[in-house]
């Protein structure tokens, strides 16, 4: 598979690589003592620049950024360890520091398809035929399963033609009619369907224009008014189509494009280039949005406890799919450890329990959040590279911040 320009890790091989990491990773460390140590913070300092020492130079990064929401409590806990560009140059990251969150941005798509379900202006099980009848050959597929990737609808992202039309030019804007082109049946050399959960970030194309359509708005409109300074009240959060400002940039960490994976053979001509001022063009309402690990903390708890959807949208939020074959699950299990919802996941481990999660990756960024239902404490955390994907080990940071958590009497 070519790792999609964005993350489309929960694709057929990033889904799995985070949480494969994440299971070995908690088999392999375990429930550790902590030191003796003056502040939580510190504690977790020493998990953020213990992981950048071990991993800096293999996952080509130069800083992490974390932030813990724990319930009942009125500010996060921010962690910061080193710089904004690689290697150690710079400036040192803050907790003001911008990252793209990639696939992370689709629980905003589909928080604003459900809350356009809530208002009345459409339904989930309509029909992108209903909707989009341009696309006549997929005229059956549901909105429902555009989000919880069962519509078999294949991804651009993994498309040796769009991937090379990248590398060509990092700067070029593409339209939401040209990432789909890339995999409609009437394009020559278009993939064939897939079946079962196939992820596919085409689904959240297609999801973007039908909020276009529904609302008579951009999807960069809507977004901000639900969600950001107007909305949830996110106000480190951006979204842009094809480039950000150079304020936002500028705020940015740099983000590394280090993967050597076989199936990113067209993006090679990429390799170790620092993407921050490339167009975001190719991710849009699959992966666009920037933001800082403090204001994902905010919108996960909000998404999975909050106001942001009625009762009976959040239930359709968390319906899941098992990743194993596509088919609706009640919950996630020990047997049967993944399942995708309507852009969010869940997963299952004996040591864990059972929380939500997200890794979002782009070209040259990782950002995790982790929300832990039953503690109502959620963790948010950057990382300015993509790496291949044998060394992403995300999962095991998860892991450590876990322990210290735990050890610490607040999970």
């Amino acid at each position: 598979m070519k790792v999609p320009i964005l993350y489309p890790l929960e694709g057929k091989r990033p889904m799995p690589r985070f949480f494969g990491a994440l299971l070995c990773a908690i088999v392999l460390l375990g429930v550790r003592p902590p030191d003796a140590t003056p502040s939580l913070h510190a504690m977790l300092q020493r998990d953020l620049e213990a992981y950048l020492q071990a991993r800096g130079k293999v996952e080509h990064i130069s800083g992490i950024a974390l932030s813990v929401s724990l319930h009942g409590s009125a500010e996060n806990i921010e962690v910061v360890t080193g710089t904004t560009q690689y290697p150690a140059a710079g400036v040192p990251l803050t907790a003001e520091t911008l990252w793209q969150i990639g696939s992370n941005t689709k629980a905003f798509t589909a928080a604003m398809i459900l809350q356009l379900e809530a208002e009345g202006k459409l339904a989930i099980d309509q029909t992108v035929g209903q909707w989009l009848p341009q696309y006549p050959a997929w005229k059956h597929v549901t909105i429902r399963r555009l989000l919880n990737m069962t519509s078999g609808i294949p991804g651009y992202e993994n498309t040796a033609a769009m991937l090379r039309a990248y590398a060509h030019n990092p700067q070029r804007h593409f339209t939401l009619r040209e990432l789909v082109a890339y995999v409609y049946p009437a394009s020559a050399g278009a993939p064939p369907a897939t079946t079962g959960y196939s992820y596919s970030n085409t689904n959240y194309v297609l999801a973007e224009m039908i909020v276009e359509k529904a609302t008579g708005r951009s999807y960069g409109d809507e977004v901000e008014r639900r969600f950001f300074h107007g909305g949830v009240g996110l106000d480190d959060t951006y979204y842009a189509p094809y480039e950000y400002a150079k304020g936002i940039r500028d705020r940015m960490a740099s983000g590394y494009y280090y993967s050597h994976d076989a199936d990113n053979q067209p993006l090679l001509p990429l390799l170790g280039q620092d993407v921050k001022d490339f167009s975001v063009s190719s991710m849009q309402g699959a992966g666009g949005i920037v933001s800082d690990p403090e204001d994902l903390t905010r919108w996960a708890r909000d998404l999975y406890a909050g106001n942001v959807l009625p009762a009976k949208q959040r239930a359709e939020l968390l319906s899941l799919v098992s990743l194993k074959n596509g088919k609706p699950i009640a919950k996630t299990t020990l047997d049967d450890p993944r399942g995708f919802g309507l852009g969010v996941a869940q997963l299952t481990t004996a040591e864990t329990g059972t929380v939500w999660y997200y890794e979002g990756i782009t070209l040259g960024y990782r950002m995790v959040h982790v929300y832990f239902p039953n503690q109502d404490a959620v963790i948010a955390f950057g990382l300015n590279s993509q790496c291949d994907g044998k060394e992403d080990h995300a999962g095991r940071l998860v892991v450590a911040i876990y322990n210290t958590l735990h050890a610490a009497g607040k999970l």
